[in-house]
């Protein structure tokens, strides 16, 4: 299976929502490869950034179910490396 390295921001407009994505993102673990979160008071949201080594299908299934929960944005960037073989 070829694997794709890619980020996907994360903008939490609404600190209820956090439950949710961490019950996706979590769901997705074995894909990721980091996360870093930032809260920023001044605004009231929270930014997130996640890098994953993944299928194409499983990297949109992620955002896809991140960007159907209310008062989430999130926008994936994909590496232009080529895709490789997973090795498993």
């Amino acid at each position: 299976m070829e694997t794709r390295i890619a980020l996907i921001g994360i903008v939490v407009e609404n600190k209820d929502s956090a439950k949710k994505i961490n019950d996706i993102l979590h769901e997705y673990g074995e894909y990721i490869v980091g996360r870093m979160g930032i809260p920023y008071p001044k605004r009231n949201v929270s930014v997130i950034s996640i890098v994953m080594d993944a299928p194409n299908d499983i990297i949109s299934a992620l955002s896809g179910k991140l960007g159907m929960i209310p008062h989430v944005n999130s926008k994936t960037v994909y590496s232009k490396l080529s895709p490789i073989a997973d090795k498993q």
